[in-house]
């Protein structure tokens, strides 16, 4: 891809680049054209300006490479404009903070780049919809990881990364005035770090809220005619499952997504069945085989001695379905209540299978950035009380189609 333009931002010098355009339909492509982008003097906001020729109103989205190009992997939270659905026309306008997604950074190698897609919405990825092999398949998990057994998953929208604490701000600062109310502020080691110390309940509220602001149906409710939204206090909500709104994954999209369309392999990569500190955050131990990382102990990128050692979302290289972090960082939280039992169970294997229909615990996903390499395999199940609020759990959301 040829750089349209440059400019210098502090002093990060970024080049940018129109995208090549992606598509599932059998329409013409959406096309992005004409990249030009500029810095506010004495400002870190990026203005971004292209073209968008579409035969609707295509999604459009922006991610960064801090390295040549060679990969996209930082994913611009804090991005306002002409980003998600987008009407063609010409001079179509992103306002980009990027003083808040990577903050007191220097790089002459960052390429921003935009793209228009009919797939997904803004900072998703679309997982289609199909069967899968869910369990342990390598005969090294634990006993709740078998039977390992086919569920279908219908096709869903899924957060490319863990849900950051300067989007858990954006959304809580929309909330005063309009009712919602939280057990936990929500911490984060940076504004591009994930959120943490946020419980089962804070999340689900806060779907809700994202929903709102951004015009879509909550999933969530306190009552079984799905008449009020659920914005306060722990009462276990009633989903509207149809509803287009944001909303915790279940177990088992979740263990879909983190596969990335392969199969079989113990970590969401699917080209080695090890794990090192150069693929993940976590914490690294000579006590298993397939740890072959060269350091030792917590990431030594992040190691800095003080509580949460989290990394930026998006720093290590997505999966197959282009998601980051789905081991380490932190955990996430999914809808369903734990059972350990409930591979055996034949719900388990029902099409959208939303887990067992009571429980004292809700599953955890993906491992931490204190966890040992067992726990950051795809198919490892962990559970927490509701209540539970901590600086190694967080949260990321899907969307129905």
């Amino acid at each position: 891809m040829k750089p349209r333009g440059d400019f210098r931002l502090g002093q990060m010098v970024l080049l940018t680049a129109a995208s090549l355009a992606l598509s599932l339909s059998t329409l013409a492509a959406p096309s992005v054209t004409n990249v030009r982008a500029t810095q506010r003097a004495g400002t870190q906001i990026v203005d971004i300006y292209y073209n968008l020729s579409a035969p609707g109103a295509p999604v459009v989205s922006v991610t960064v490479s801090t390295d040549g190009g060679a990969a996209y992997s930082l994913v611009p939270v804090n991005v306002t404009g002409a980003v998600g659905t987008v009407t063609p026309g010409n001079d179509r306008h992103i306002e980009w903070n990027a003083g808040l997604d990577w903050p007191n950074q220097f790089s002459s190698q960052v390429r921003v780049q935009v793209t228009a897609s009919d797939s997904a919405p803004g900072s998703m990825v679309l997982i289609a919809a199909g069967s899968f092999q869910m369990g342990d398949a390598l005969g090294d998990g634990y006993s709740e990881e078998v039977p390992r057994h086919t569920v279908y998953v219908s096709a869903f929208y899924m957060d490319r990364c863990e849900v950051t604490k300067s989007l858990w701000d954006t959304v809580k600062a929309w909330n005063g005035g309009n009712g919602y109310s939280y057990d936990n502020a929500g911490s984060g080691k940076a504004a591009n770090h994930p959120v943490h110390t946020v419980n089962w309940f804070d999340v689900v509220k806060w779907c809700n809220a994202r929903s709102q602001k951004e015009g879509w149906t909550p999933c969530y409710y306190t009552d079984a005619g799905l008449t009020t939204i659920y914005k306060t206090g722990q009462g276990a909500p009633y989903v509207k499952w149809n509803a287009n709104g944001y909303r915790l994954p279940t177990e088992a999209e979740w263990e879909k997504a983190a596969r990335g369309g392969a199969a079989g392999h113990r970590f969401p990569w699917s080209d080695t069945d090890t794990i090192q500190h150069s693929r993940a955050n976590y914490y690294s131990s000579s006590s298993y085989a397939y740890d072959t990382s060269p350091t030792r102990g917590y990431h030594p990128t992040f190691n800095d001695g003080i509580d949460p050692y989290t990394s930026p979302v998006g720093y290590f290289a997505a999966n197959g379905y282009g998601l980051g972090d789905m081991a380490g960082n932190v955990w996430e939280w999914c809808w369903d209540w734990y059972d350990a039992a409930w591979y055996s169970n034949g719900g388990a294997t029902q099409n959208d299978t939303r887990g067992p229909s009571s429980g004292s615990y809700r599953l955890l996903r993906g491992g931490g950035w204190n966890d040992y390499a067992r726990l950051a395999r795809c198919a490892h199940r962990a559970y927490g009380t509701p209540l539970g609020a901590n600086y190694v759990i967080g949260f990321r959301c899907v969307r129905r189609l």
